[in-house]
């Protein structure tokens, strides 16, 4: 490691190493409670057995989603030839890398039994979609290594254009299969919607465009340059678009709800917060998503007295939070809700049939979640050092 004369790491070793430990005593502390839940079993969580998906699916199907989604910008480079995104693939490339191994490692240690993740690699039903995800996964990994490689080494990049087709049809798949989880569970009235499929994939354009601007911006800094006006205006309106997009499809699927007159009761749960003990699935719709998560964002993207590099920093950070609260009332909100499991009839019993669930996550499920964030981040640090991810064509000199 190179050092400077009077003996001391330069600022930007410095810089890096501060950065290895904060992520990696995130990363111990989500490995730590993954030992603590397979010790103690989920007892020692919020999740029960009618909400058995907790906050660590929050974070995970996030990573997912978003780790599709950040590969939008190398393949509006690559695939479709936009000059001035393709000094960004490599990068983009590298976060979705990162985020996918950051949301599976989130989704293995929260299964109860992550020892057995070799039956799962192993033994397939071709008639579950959790196979085929199994699939799409390994396959996006495989697919992006393979489209860095051509994107970074020289002799390769003649094989860029094809090798980024291929990873954009094939996220397309995983993006459509990560829905198709929900879209294919029938029992929950949240759920089983053709529109999740589309959905996802929006969402995923959204949320991993505004992680790649906020990490874009933080490399530029750690480098003391400042990103040229007309790149952050031209990425800024494409996040405005996606953003916008996904409030449309997300309506939609709501409106297809409210059509049907079975799913009137759960609208009325998530929307209204009708019946919803905890209080909590309507306020984060409304507020966290809808005007916090989206509206605001677009003002501020789109209006030219917000335009600038914090408005668009604060406006992907907003993006990013909606997400989150987007997920936790789809989540565990379509969990919470009772089960019908007569339709037409009214089931109770002592094991509390017919009436909605109170979720609480505890410790073990926040650090679980942010361990996930904590080797995404990792590994986008580290190979940030090791390679150079920095666009060099349109530095316009050290930020003020």
């Amino acid at each position: 490691m190179a050092r400077l004369d009077h003996g001391f790491y330069s600022l930007e070793e410095r810089i890096f190493y501060v950065l290895l430990l904060l992520g990696g005593a995130v990363t111990a502390a989500g490995l730590y409670a993954a030992h603590s839940m397979e010790t103690h079993g989920h007892a020692i969580t919020g999740m029960t057995n009618q909400v058995v998906w907790g906050l660590p699916h929050v974070f995970a199907i996030f990573l997912i989603v978003a780790a599709s989604g950040v590969l939008n910008v190398a393949s509006i480079g690559s695939v479709f030839g936009q000059a001035l995104y393709k000094p960004r693939a490599p990068l983009s490339g590298l976060l979705s890398l990162a985020m996918l191994a950051g949301g599976l490692t989130v989704l293995m240690l929260d299964l109860g039994r992550p020892d057995r993740v070799i039956v799962a690699a192993t033994h397939y039903n071709a008639s579950s979609v959790f196979a085929w995800n199994v699939l799409l996964y390994s396959g996006m990994a495989a697919i992006v290594a393979l489209y860095l490689w051509t994107l970074l080494e020289r002799r390769m990049n003649r094989y860029a254009k094809a090798a980024g087709i291929a990873a954009l049809i094939w996220r397309f798949a995983l993006t459509t299969g990560t829905g198709s989880i929900f879209a294919f569970l029938i029992a929950r009235q949240a759920y089983q919607s053709a529109v999740l499929a589309p959905l996802f994939i929006v969402l995923s354009f959204a949320w991993g465009l505004a992680a790649f601007l906020i990490v874009q911006a933080a490399m530029y800094a750690w480098n003391g340059q400042a990103l040229p006006e007309a790149v952050r205006a031209r990425m800024a309106r494409l996040l405005g678009v996606f953003v916008a997009a996904a409030l449309y499809l997300v309506a939609v699927y709501h409106l297809t709800n409210l059509y049907f007159a079975k799913q009137a009761a759960f609208e009325a749960f998530i929307l209204l917060g009708r019946g919803d003990p905890s209080g909590l699935f309507a306020p984060l719709f409304w507020l966290g998503y809808v005007l916090l998560g989206t509206l605001l964002p677009m003002l501020l993207l789109w209006l030219p007295q917000a335009a600038g590099p914090r408005s668009l920093l604060a406006a992907c950070a907003l993006v990013l939070l909606g997400a989150f609260a987007l997920l936790f009332v789809f989540i565990i909100g379509g969990q919470a809700f009772p089960l019908e499991i007569f339709p037409g009839y009214t089931a109770t019993s002592s094991f509390a049939d017919g009436t909605a669930e109170i979720y609480s996550p505890r410790w073990p499920e926040w650090l679980l979640g942010f361990g996930g964030l904590g080797v995404a981040f990792l590994l986008t640090t580290i190979g940030v050092r090791a390679l150079d991810f920095l666009p060099q064509d349109d530095f316009v000199g050290r930020a003020e």
